[in-house]
């Protein structure tokens, strides 16, 4: 049985037939090309016991190739006419006859693969004609597979960037301290994870990249199991990051269930979807009510979902650093973060603002009665060097009685 067509594969199929049609040929296809091997990717054939699709073979023995390579014309009316062409395997099983080949060019020069039709008997009405049909049809077949090309490329080369950072456990965890505005006391600290520098990357960025190739889950519980090895050398509570789909997978609760919760602020951000909020309370439930607290991140960035904290009923309110930057000189971002605070008094939730950048911010905050400050004016994010491993004391070997007779 051949492989499931997708939408794709049906727009090719349907200019295939038109070549067919039009040719007058046994079957039309379209070949990819990867350097080594030759895959027949769709095709419409009215003999499909030997024409079938996902068959391969060796790219260098194929017609295509050797058309490719200028070693044959691209209509070719009778093979027997062309020694070079009846060498292949083609000529022999399934005993092609007539051939026509067109490269499937993408918009950056690079070959895809070959737009083909080809007969069991030969053909000498085949002419140049014919070759310019195919390569209409082909431009046009290029257009349909260049997104999925190009979202394959993607992919590939997002698993190949996470692969040894996963491998690996996953990313660096830097801690970035939450400080009592009334005290100035440090009270916790955030894990925010970083990725190496060189990919250019926000820490959001990555991990929506690794959820559209399906590693996100994974790469999130590895991020909150790193940020949970801190625990032990921190200072308060350490704030972890997670989205609500992942907090609902197996893994992550997993996790949950073996940490010190009393200890542990998750955080969802304001932006995240959440589909379903009675599984999200529901998942959150037992772990709540062994000294989990929940804060939601982002709170004020845009206002675009309220719902969002109204139903989960936070612990923690975070103001999101767009409210906070410049809230000492701008009286409208001081009336917001003072409406900020009555709405979480109103539920009980103590508030963090983020993104504090000076004194005089502190300061306001500070006198508006916002419980908790973090940024870089109360220290920057750094990984934590690791713990120095104690000494261990090794026994001297005592000696034997023998070797204590010989030293009398």
């Amino acid at each position: 049985m051949g492989k499931q067509r997708t939408d794709a594969d049906e727009q090719i199929a349907d200019l295939l037939r038109t070549a067919k049609k039009s040719l007058r040929l046994s079957v039309a296809f379209m070949t990819r090309m990867d350097g080594t091997t030759q895959h027949l990717e769709v095709v419409e054939s009215s003999i499909p016991v030997l024409f079938q699709e996902g068959v391969t073979q060796v790219q260098e023995t194929s017609l295509c190739q050797a058309i490719l390579d200028k070693k044959l014309p691209a209509v070719i009316p009778n093979l027997k006419a062309f020694p070079e062409a009846m060498k292949l395997p083609a000529a022999r099983l399934p005993r092609i006859r007539s051939y026509v080949s067109v490269p499937v060019t993408l918009s950056d020069g690079t070959l895809y693969g070959t737009f083909c039709a080809a007969g069991l008997t030969a053909d000498k009405e085949l002419t140049k004609r014919d070759k310019s049909l195919m390569d209409v049809l082909a431009s046009a077949a290029s257009v349909i597979v260049e997104p999925q090309v190009r979202d394959n490329a993607r992919r590939r080369e997002i698993e190949a960037r996470l692969g040894p950072v996963m491998a690996q456990g996953g990313p660096l965890v830097a801690l970035q301290p939450i400080v009592d505005l009334a005290t100035g006391t440090r009270a916790g600290a955030e894990a925010l994870s970083r990725f190496p520098a060189d990919w250019g990357r926000a820490p959001d960025v990555v991990f929506a990249e690794a959820h559209s190739v399906g590693l996100g889950h994974e790469l999130e519980v590895q991020a909150l199991r790193r940020a949970a090895g801190l625990l032990a050398g921190s200072e308060g509570y350490v704030a972890m990051n997670v989205s609500p789909a992942t907090l609902l997978t197996p893994s992550c609760a997993k996790l949950l269930g073996e940490l010190p919760l009393d200890r542990v602020l998750l955080e969802l951000s304001e932006h995240d979807p959440v589909e379903d909020y009675d599984a999200l309370d529901a998942a959150l439930a037992p772990f709540r009510a062994d000294g989990l607290r929940l804060a939601i991140d982002d709170v004020g960035a845009g206002f675009s979902s309220l719902r969002h904290i109204v139903v989960t009923t936070p612990d923690v309110i975070k103001i999101d650093r767009s409210i906070v930057s410049g809230l000492d000189v701008d009286a409208v971002l001081a009336t917001l973060v003072r409406s900020l605070l009555e709405f979480a008094g109103g539920m009980g939730a103590r508030v963090v603002a983020e993104g504090v950048e000076t004194a005089a911010e502190a300061e306001v905050l500070r006198d508006l009665g916002v419980h908790y400050g973090q940024g870089w004016h109360f220290g920057r994010p750094a990984v934590p060097e690791p713990a120095p491993v104690a000494p261990v004391a090794v026994p001297l070997p005592r000696a034997t009685a023998e070797e204590t007779a010989l030293a009398s």
